[in-house]
Parts: structure tokens; sequence; C-alpha cells
């Protein structure tokens, strides 16, 4: 299995920014379809947007769009998500995940394969 790291969460007022990454580490690997879910306390994993590797097609929550923007580096395999505009209902902790079996845009998590270990984003009001 691949492993994804994430990285550039922290503490951020609202209003403020934050750029996330996730890159893989190990072996060799291409996805389909990368994508960014988050979870707050008590609540599910909720999905945040995701990008086609092929093509850079894009998909995005209702809550997030035109906030926050998904991209990817193909040279180096990693895949960002940019968050302006950042609100404290944004607080979670935000997962990377990505497709290998066919590259569709889906937004529930049993859709992906390979997961990362989190990354905190806290907005503070």
């Amino acid at each position: 299995q691949v492993q994804l790291v994430e990285s550039g969460g922290g503490l951020v007022q609202a209003g403020g920014s934050l750029r996330l990454s996730c890159a893989v580490a190990g072996r060799t690997f291409r996805a389909y379809t990368r994508a960014w879910f988050r979870q707050a306390p008590g609540k599910g994993r909720e999905f945040v947007a995701a990008i086609r590797w092929t093509g850079g097609s894009t998909s995005y929550a209702n809550s997030v769009k035109g906030r926050f923007t998904i991209s990817r580096d193909n040279a180096k395999n990693t895949v960002y998500l940019q968050m302006n505009s950042l609100k404290p209902d944004d607080t979670a902790v935000y997962y990377c995940a990505a497709r290998t079996s066919n590259p569709g845009l889906y937004g529930y998590t049993a859709a992906y394969d390979s997961w990362g270990q989190g990354t905190q984003v806290t907005v503070s009001s």
C-alpha cells in the first residue's frame, strides 16, 4: 500500500490562509484521482475536493467552493489544497486520499484505497 504524507496544517485566524501538501512516500505510485477529506471532532469524514491526475478536472464540496483550490504537481507527485478565507467551521483533521482503480471524481471515503495520517487545521475566531 502507498504511504501518503500530509503537511502544512496549523493554527490560523479566521480569514487567513493555509496550503496543505500531500506527498507520496515509498515506491513510485500513480493514482487516477487524488482527494482531500476532513473530519471535525465528533463528526464523520467529509469530502472536501478531488482532482483527476490526468487532465486536472476537479470537484469541490459546496462548503469550500470559491475558497479552496486543489492542484497537483506531476513532477513531484504531490497534491495541494490552497485554503483561503478560512472559517472556524473549517477546523478539522485534513486527510489526503488516492484512488487507483479508475479516474472517478468521487466524494465518498469508500472510493479511495490509500489514506494519509492527517494534518490538523485549526481556525480561531
